[in-house]
């Protein structure tokens, strides 16, 4: 996997945080962060699919067949 160097601005309160759990653990705060934001991730796309789930229910989103996608797709 290739890696990217980020630039953000996160609170004091964080930092000091990393800082410990990184020290405690002894991990670079890099690989911490990257997991915290994995599993980050994966809580969102459950609430995604919550809402989106709730949208269809509630008529907001209308569901669409396979047999459209798949002629749209000329499969």
């Amino acid at each position: 996997m290739h890696k990217v160097r980020s630039t953000f601005t996160i609170s004091d309160f964080m930092i000091d945080e990393l800082n410990e759990v990184s020290e405690e653990l002894n991990e670079k705060k890099s690989h911490i962060v990257e997991k915290a934001l994995s599993m980050y991730f994966d809580y969102i796309d459950e609430k995604i699919a919550d809402k989106r789930l709730d949208d269809l229910k509630s008529g907001k989103e209308k569901r669409i067949p396979a047999e459209d996608i798949f002629k749209e797709l000329g499969l």
